[in-house]
């Protein structure tokens, strides 16, 4: 999903669709300025270290500054649902549930890291999406494709990274926006910086009334409101050689959710969520660097109408070297040893339980003038598991001066959450890990006319597929497969651009041949606008196929939405926006409930807001 033009300052939603700002692509283009913009970015999911965006052989994609700061509003599941290769799947509208299905794959099969941090938490596998604020957030990486080597489980579908802001300049902001459905949101910065100390504040606030969250016909009108505030800050120092840092982020609300009484009857829980990091970096050579992070995620979700609660605990301990042996080769090696503690209460029916796990990585990187590579493996020493051992291989390669192919080979694996093992409902304590192998290839064409476009193909297989079976219990089914590719087609000529892309994904339990429920086999999308460093109006289609669900007489229909987006730098310290999602207030159905009713859509939210800096 390559692109070669910097998007604007417009809304995640726009960026996303016109291909997140900048992908893997190593040609040669007519517009030399904007293809050195793109190929310099830096990212560090692929490699644990900045490399050039140009040099890395596989898809990874960037949601740049630029666009998170355009809407605070928006939610970390807004951001990521138009790509074309995610489904994203809310029980509702704002506040509720969502999982991800990135190229078909099972939610808890997407690694979620906020700056290495693991925040898929330890109790269902995933990361409580609709609970992540982004507010002091650099960019956003989504890595596509398997990535056990460098983050041992759960990144069998691909890993997106929260990359946080470091402060470069002595500065102040304040933000305000205001939207339907009495929706404000809130934020407030400060930065401290000066020869490479520096320091962070930031604090947020939201609160909306939100929507109805499945079409259920009933006397209530009430809708699921939600309500979030947050604080973060970190201190540190940025030298040549060395550097240093501690980071605290906590954000936490309420929300109401459907009782599943289908009488409109909605339920209340509070959340919160916690980070604390620590990383240091010592370069004892020129060539050698040391690096190590110990780290805490605690994530809590309690209910107010009941005693049941989910309290999950991540804390890691890594220590990493990166050795530049010669001036194209790189031998990253590390060693990261983490334990997930889960204390839940489900349905009067508790358990406490925690594992341990210890993984052993080395990668070599080549970073040649045609040819880049990566070769890595990693051995992982789970407590109940026993070693598991996974591999990858990757290439680019520049074949022409504006066109280059890539190969990706690797293997992955996902040990079974607490909940599948212990959960009262389903759960079963003979549960195997879940083992994939993952193989993609595809190109990236540089046109005339600035046109840009690539394909891409790619397949992968589980063994031991954790799912339910007739009985409503969850084992190992025999295999699982996911394939599929992805296409885009992009343009630009001076403040105008547009893209198209195109994703299909063919999800397929192997035991029954039947598609795998809520991943919808065609995703497009289409984004057109003007836009340079004064103002900007885009507007975007986001299109999905139908897909099934686990009530197979009932499928989730396809659907269709626009958004328009505008803003206007009226000086360097004013910034005014307008952002409208959905702007046909179409109402679609996101995924089955039960008893003929669905899920729906939080329908259109228009905003407008400002931000001052100084």
């Amino acid at each position: 999903m390559s692109t070669l033009f910097q998007p604007t300052a417009l809304v995640g939603a726009i960026a996303l669709a016109m291909g997140f700002s900048t992908s893997v692509f190593a040609a040669e283009s007519q517009d030399q300025r904007v293809v050195n913009a793109a190929l310099d970015t830096l990212v560090v999911t692929a490699t644990r270290s900045e490399e050039k965006i140009g040099n890395v052989p596989a898809r990874i994609n960037i949601i740049e500054p630029k666009i998170l700061e355009q809407s605070p509003i928006a939610s970390f599941p807004d951001l990521l649902k138009y790509d074309a290769a995610i489904n994203m799947v809310q029980s509702g509208g704002m506040g509720q549930l969502a999982d991800i299905y990135l190229r078909g794959t099972e939610s808890d099969h997407t690694l979620i890291l906020r700056d290495g941090i693991r925040l898929n938490n330890a109790s269902s596998g995933t990361a409580n999406l609709a609970f992540i604020d982004t507010t002091d957030i650099k960019q956003i990486e989504i890595l596509k494709g398997s990535a056990s080597v460098l983050y041992g489980t759960d990144a069998i579908g691909g890993v997106v990274q929260l990359i946080s802001k470091k402060p470069e300049k002595t500065s102040a902001f304040i933000t305000g926006e205001v939207g339907e459905n009495r929706t404000y949101k809130s934020v407030i910065g400060a930065d401290l910086y000066e020869d490479g100390f520096y320091a962070q504040i930031r604090g947020q606030r939201l609160e909306s009334d939100a929507t109805k969250v499945n079409n259920q016909k009933t006397y209530s009108n009430e809708t699921a409101s939600f309500d979030q505030k947050g604080f973060s800050t970190k201190l540190g120092v940025e030298k040549e050689n060395f550097a240093t840092s501690i980071d605290y982020t906590t954000n936490k609300g309420t929300n109401l959710y459907d009782a599943y009484t289908f009488n409109g009857a909605l339920l209340k829980q509070d959340f919160e969520n916690e980070i604390i990091n620590l990383r240091g970096r010592i370069n004892l050579t020129d060539q050698f660097e040391l690096n190590a992070r110990l780290s805490q995620f605690t994530d809590e979700v309690d209910q107010k109408d009941s005693t049941d609660f989910a309290h999950s605990k991540t804390q890691e301990a890594e220590l990493y070297s990166k050795w530049n042996f010669t001036p194209q080769q790189t031998l990253l090696t590390g060693v990261t040893h983490r334990n997930l503690d889960g204390d839940i209460l489900s349905y009067g029916t508790p358990y406490n339980e925690d594992v341990d796990s210890t993984g052993y990585y080395i990668q070599h990187q080549l970073n040649g003038s045609r040819l880049n590579t990566q070769l890595g493996v990693r051995v992982e020493d789970n407590e109940k598991y026993g070693v598991h051992t996974v591999g990858q291989i990757a290439a680019r390669y520049q074949l022409l001066p504006s066109t280059s192919a890539y190969v990706n080979v690797g293997t992955a694996f996902k040990s079974p959450t607490l909940n599948e093992l212990y959960n009262s409902w389903n759960g079963n304590p003979d549960l195997n890990p879940e083992e994939s192998t993952s193989y993609e290839i595809g190109f990236d064409q540089n046109l005339a006319y600035g046109l840009q476009t690539g394909l891409s193909a790619y397949y992968t297989q589980v063994e031991d597929l954790i799912a339910l079976d007739k009985n409503g219990k969850l084992t190992n089914i025999q295999k699982a497969t996911y394939q599929g590719g992805e296409a885009y087609l992009g343009w630009q000529q001076d403040d105008l651009f547009a893209k198209a892309t195109y994703s299909y994904v063919k999800p397929q339990n192997e035991a029954t041949h039947q598609d795998l429920n809520r991943r919808p086999r065609q995703g497009f999308t289409l984004t057109t606008g003007l836009q340079n460093e004064i103002y900007g109006i885009s507007a975007s289609l986001v299109a999905k196929s139908k897909s099934k669900d686990w009530d197979k007489n009932y499928k989730n229909p396809g659907y269709a939405t626009v958004d328009v987006n505008a803003f206007w730098n009226v000086n360097p310290n004013v910034k005014l926006f307008t952002n409208i999602q959905n702007i046909g207030d179409v109402e679609y159905k996101t995924a089955y409930q039960d008893k003929g009713y669905y899920y729906i859509n939080g329908g259109r939210l228009t905003s407008a807001g400002v931000t001052f800096r100084y």
